[in-house]
């Protein structure tokens, strides 16, 4: 390639013959320059800096033969020497500046209307970038090897269309970045939530083929319980997670995006290289999306980064990969913890399920039980139940339909249907406790007539009769019939059932 040339450089000497051509001769700015082969930009500049002097003729006045007297009259001040020389307040434009839609730009122009004759806008920027370079350092990681993964989700999300329904799903995605070498991971899911959260964690690592020291992330609800910065206190499957990967987790500042900003440059990344470029495409699954995702990834990391000469991949093979911990020989296995109060029918609820837990052991972690990927319904071991089936005193099916008969019949023979109908009837007692509440509320008459109702309807639940009750449809007809008991049958328990 052919060296460019070298522009000349521009004399004294070629400033007096520019002064004397326009001075004396009367030439314009494009013949003279055409005459000594300087630019006009150049030549208008020389003019405009004489006639600031004072040297708007030719010959030029005494004293002015000399070249450093010249030299040092036009150019003993760079740029455009302003009249009024009093400078900004620069504390105050800098407080100026955070608040919405002010500008650079508009503070230099309220700054030139009260002083026509101040400093121009590049010297403006320049001198307010040299005020806030001083009073605000900003701290720039330089990250070892092996040192720190950092995660985060994408902003942008990503539409999947379930072919079966036609239901738009807004896939989330799942970013994480190796410090020293920028090798990046990405990965769509249906939620943030911790599931998810901590699957992606898992793929990143088995990715990246190791574990590093510490794993920086955001202070997502779902992983971090109290984002601290000094004392954060994680969820307990998350602290799990770091236990088993052997690695620490350091949660970020809320709103310190500098605190994780190599996993914020990844996810601007990601949504141009990869996400942009699905824009126009129609997923209809997950792994269909993950597929798409993962071959964009691969072009991501082999490409060369313009001010490195070395891809992502490169750097991780040169750098970090040697560096990383080897992952644990066993995957780590998701668990849950949670706090539940232990309900009169020996149950505890979990994500709107109940699970059974031996009623000599209220208060302690004695059961386990399998997850049910179902919501609602009790899951209950038949060793958990008592004999007499009495967590409190005199909880048992037949005091607390004696308890309904005294309300009415209508009560009593809901109360009874509600226990008979389950498999087994201690999961009826949080219903009929439930309904028997009602009764200080709304009263006996009002409670009597909702059950008579509710059963006319066959809605046998405690969420029916209260909701009869809060909408007042038990007044609805006054002249309703109460239900009748239900007749005798060899198939159909009574209370001395349950003595």
């Amino acid at each position: 390639m052919p060296r460019r040339k070298q522009a000349r450089r521009t004399t004294v000497k070629d400033i007096r013959s520019i002064l004397r051509l326009t001075f004396d001769q009367g030439l314009s700015v494009r013949e003279v320059s055409k005459r000594v082969k300087i630019s006009k930009t150049t030549v208008s500049a020389y003019l405009y800096r004489a006639r600031e002097a004072g040297l708007s003729r030719w010959p030029l006045p005494p004293g002015h033969e000399d070249d450093a007297t010249l030299e040092q009259l036009l150019f003993r001040r760079a740029g455009r020497p302003p009249l009024d020389l009093s400078e900004p307040d620069w504390g105050k434009v800098a407080r100026e500046l955070k608040r919405k839609g002010v500008t650079l730009t508009l503070l230099w122009q309220e700054y030139r209307a009260a002083h026509p004759d101040g400093y121009g806008f590049t010297w403006f920027c320049d001198r307010f970038a040299a005020f806030r370079k001083k009073t605000s350092a900003t701290f720039r990681n330089r990250y070892e090897a092996g040192a720190v993964m950092q995660t985060d989700y994408a902003g942008q999300t990503v539409p999947i269309v379930d072919p079966a329904t036609g239901t738009v799903h807004a896939a989330q995605i799942f970013v994480a970045v190796l410090g020293a070498s920028s090798y990046t991971f990405a990965l769509a899911s249906l939620s943030q939530k911790l599931p998810d959260w901590i699957d992606g964690q898992m793929r990143a690592l088995a990715f990246f083929g190791g574990v590093t020291d510490s794993l920086v992330c955001d202070n997502l609800k779902a992983a971090v319980a109290k984002a601290l910065w000094f004392e954060p206190t994680l969820n307990a499957t998350f602290e799990a997670f770091a236990e088993h990967y052997d690695t620490t987790i350091l949660p970020a500042r809320s709103r310190k995006p500098r605190d994780k900003a190599k996993v914020e440059g990844a996810v601007l990344i990601v949504e141009r290289w990869i996400l942009a470029r699905l824009r126009n495409r129609t997923f209809f699954s997950l792994a269909q999306l993950n597929a798409a995702i993962a071959e964009l990834l691969e072009d991501l990391n082999n490409r060369p980064m313009r001010h490195i000469g070395k891809s992502r991949r490169e750097l991780f093979e040169e750098l970090e990969k040697a560096a990383l911990k080897p992952l644990p020989y066993t995957p780590f296995e998701y668990a849950e913890w949670k706090t539940a109060k232990v309900h009169p029918d020996y149950h505890v609820e979990v994500d709107k399920t109940f699970y059974s837990v031996p009623h000599c052991f209220i208060g302690r972690r004695v059961a386990s039980h399998m997850r049910r990927s179902q919501r609602s319904g009790h899951v209950t071991v038949a060793a958990h139940m008592p004999k007499t089936h009495q967590h409190y005193a005199n909880t048992t099916p037949a005091n607390l339909v004696e308890r309904a008969g005294r309300i009415g019949l209508n009560t009593a023979t809901l109360v009874e249907r509600l226990m008979r109908e389950r498999r087994h009837p201690q999961q009826g007692y949080r219903a009929a406790m439930g309904i028997l509440s009602l009764s200080p509320r709304y009263g006996r008459e009002r409670l009597e007539a909702a059950c008579a109702r509710a059963l006319t309807i066959n809605a046998l639940s405690y969420s029916s009769v209260n909701a009869i009750l809060k909408s007042g449809l038990d007044r609805a007809d006054p002249m309703a019939e109460p239900a009748k008991p239900a007749p005798a049958h060899k198939n159909i328990r009574g209370s001395a059932y349950y003595q």
